[in-house]
């Protein structure tokens, strides 16, 4: 579900939007600018909240919200509109979609990071990220450069911390080398072989882990919001509607079970990575990690991203900015003809280096 955030100007009651140059509230029609209020918790950390009272539904009420949706039939994402608003276009995959009705219960956020980079720079870069695809369709880009509107949309994350404490069981490889005769041709010559020498190995390694970052969404491929990283989650601050004006924020549709299997994949991938360094030597096997996870939190947080959708000559094609530090990721597109000249070139190419050579032979 996709929410828009709008708050009046005090001077003449036009809508404001968050400034990510100013880092304040902004009206466009008269220029009056508003700071952000301050949160009611000051400059503390964000408060995390107990993942096994969420998955046994004891979340305090105060923590939950309440939203009407809809689901795009074409990309799966939920998007929510204004109650006057009777049709719309998709902001993920631009397909038209008209509203209908359903609500969805979920965890309120907790944190969100606000937009630092503006629409025009957003604009830019990917502008800038288009102009280094040769391969990519003059057309695609001339139409993505006409300065249609990008979407700024918070997209929604959870953020996992665990204590973890894992025994291992494995096996220590040390390198050396003997040498041997062997009977090559007929003579005997000298080899110098590499053999590992195996002990067994076992122990204990511990790890906090703090906000292991999971996508909580499914409106864009992974692969572009993960190419997306690294987020500086230090900036995070608490939540503030303030922060969503003039943006969009995306409901999660991840759940926090699903959120959480992802989490200690994750998890267990530095965990091995761990007991490989604990077992030391020059080489190691893991036969057995046993991993105790413990004190368990979460937190459900907004991360800024522009975004582009086209659709040009009947393929959508979809551009991601991060709002933070302007990394640009999206769908390569390709021209048939631009391929088919590198080729013609390339056989030209080697044809003429061929010819040269033969001249000089």
């Amino acid at each position: 579900m996709v929410e828009t955030h709008r708050f009046p100007c005090d001077q003449c009651g036009a809508d404001v939007r968050f400034d990510p140059a100013a880092g304040q509230l902004t009206c466009d029609h008269c220029g009056h600018g508003v700071a952000v209020a301050a949160s009611p918790w000051g400059g503390a950390k964000l408060r995390e909240l107990d993942f096994d009272a969420a998955r046994a539904q004891r979340l305090p009420e105060a923590d939950m919200e309440e939203t009407r949706v809809l689901t795009c039939a074409n990309c799966a994402a939920e998007v929510e509109f204004d109650p006057d608003a009777h049709a719309a276009e998709c902001p993920f995959c631009a397909t038209p979609v008209v509203t209908g009705t359903g609500t969805h219960r979920h965890v309120k956020p907790r944190g969100v990071l606000p937009f630092a980079v503006a629409e025009r720079a957003a604009h830019q870069a990917m502008n800038d990220w288009l102009g280094r695809l040769w391969f990519a369709p003059n057309g695609l880009q001339a139409y993505a450069r006409k300065g249609r509107k990008m979407q700024g949309i918070y997209v929604p994350y959870w953020t996992f911390d665990a204590d973890t404490r894992s025994d291992y069981s494995g096996e220590r490889g040390t390198v050396y080398y003997v040498t041997r005769t062997v009977t090559r041709d007929g003579k005997a010559v000298q080899v110098r072989e590499q053999r590992i020498r195996w002990r067994p190995a076992s122990g204990r390694v511990a790890r906090f882990f703090d906000d292991v970052l999971v996508l909580a969404s499914r409106s864009l491929p992974k692969a572009y919001t993960d190419a997306l990283e690294p987020w500086d989650l230090s900036a995070l601050e608490p939540y503030r509607p303030e922060y969503l004006a003039g943006f969009r924020a995306e409901g999660y549709t991840v759940t926090l079970a699903d959120g959480y299997t992802e989490a200690r994949a994750h998890m267990a991938r530095v965990i091995e990575r761990d007991v490989r360094f604990d077992i030391g030597g020059d080489r190691q096997r893991v036969h057995n990690i046993d991993t105790d996870v413990s004190a368990v939190t979460f937190k459900h947080v907004l991360l800024p991203v522009w975004l582009a959708a086209y659709k040009y000559r009947g393929q959508t094609y979809r551009f991601v900015v991060n709002g933070q530090s302007g990394k640009v990721q999206g769908e390569r597109p390709w021209s048939a003809w631009k391929i088919a000249l590198a080729v013609v070139l390339g056989l030209l190419v080697a044809g003429a280096v061929g010819y040269g050579v033969a001249m000089n032979q």
